[in-house]
């Protein structure tokens, strides 16, 4: 384990989240979302590529079927709803939208999302404006192309992961207010949620619960965002350890790399003096002594 946090690229982005590894290109991708971009990172050759999506992207996920594409067709929560985007050799990229939402409210979009282990995505909405404090977010699901809702009352949904038996979601509200995890038994079977319990309570701890992943032993690492820290923590809860990133807003983070073995790391670039924080908003690598487990693909249908 190395508790150095290396840069991997000096993105900049304003908001840098949903990083995916894609174990078939070699490739870490990830998403800008108010710069309505998203990235690409070729861990053979050093390079980054960059496409223009139409909406505000929250999460993606690697598309079924994705293996004759050059760079993949990548599902994508969005704002007006669920798009499979395709980037193309040429810069441009192909929006298929998929499925619709109705907000409750104005001013919202999609935020954390990912696929279960069966590949059926879960993701997350919020109203854009945090200082609002609404919890107008729900927790979509995605099956058989229409959204519905499964939970309410969400103010910043967030950290949302799965155990590798896949029957514990983990999902966290980011919000100030909030600053909490639950666990969910889940049930593989129907993609449901049961009741939530309180898993970590984070206001005590330093950061808020931002975006997360699993490793194989069912570790649940969290970015604390604010405090420049991830954050692992064991199946039954306990902190076990936290290491440092090189900014202030770590955003989400998830395991890559050939062996699934090295955990990146997306982050914020937030507006004003960043003297103490140059690298805001790039994207990092930690080495921290344990695998990750590959993300399934998203199911079309």
């Amino acid at each position: 384990m190395t508790t150095t946090a290396d840069l991997v690229l000096d993105a900049r982005n304003g908001v840098g989240e949903s990083p995916v590894w894609d174990a078939q290109r070699g490739c870490l991708f990830w998403v800008d979302i108010p710069g309505r971009l998203l990235w690409c990172w070729n861990t053979g050759t050093g390079r980054s590529r960059v496409w223009a999506t139409p909406e505000m992207t929250g999460c993606i996920a690697l598309a079924a079927g994705s293996e004759t594409t050059p760079h993949g067709r990548w599902v994508a929560a969005m704002e007006t709803g669920v798009a499979v985007l395709t980037p193309h050799d040429d810069g441009s990229m192909t929006h298929e939208p998929l499925a619709g939402v109705q907000h409750p409210q104005p001013g919202m979009r999609f935020n954390d999302g990912r696929c279960d282990r069966q590949g059926r995505l879960r993701a997350g909405t919020m109203v854009m404006d945090m200082a609002l404090a609404a919890p107008a977010g729900s927790l979509y699901a995605l099956d058989d192309g229409v959204l519905r809702a499964q939970r309410n009352g969400f103010i910043t949904p967030n950290g949302m992961a799965f155990s590798p038996d896949g029957r514990t979601m983990y999902l966290s509200d980011s919000h100030p207010d909030v600053q909490t995890i639950w666990a969910f038994e889940y049930d593989t079977d129907t993609g449901t949620p049961g009741e939530p319990r309180v898993f970590i309570d984070m206001k005590p701890l330093p950061g808020r619960p931002d975006g997360a992943a699993v490793d194989i032993d069912g570790g649940y690492w969290i970015c604390g965002n604010d405090a420049g820290l991830v954050h692992r923590f064991t199946p039954d809860g306990r902190l076990d350890l936290s290491l440092p990133v090189p900014v202030k807003k770590p955003a989400m983070c998830a395991f890559g790399g050939s062996g699934l073995d090295t955990l990146f790391v997306t982050s914020i670039r937030p507006g004003g003096d960043l003297a103490d924080q140059p690298l805001a908003g790039g994207v990092f690598a930690l080495r921290p002594g344990v695998r990750g487990l590959p993300e399934p693909h998203c199911a079309l249908t």
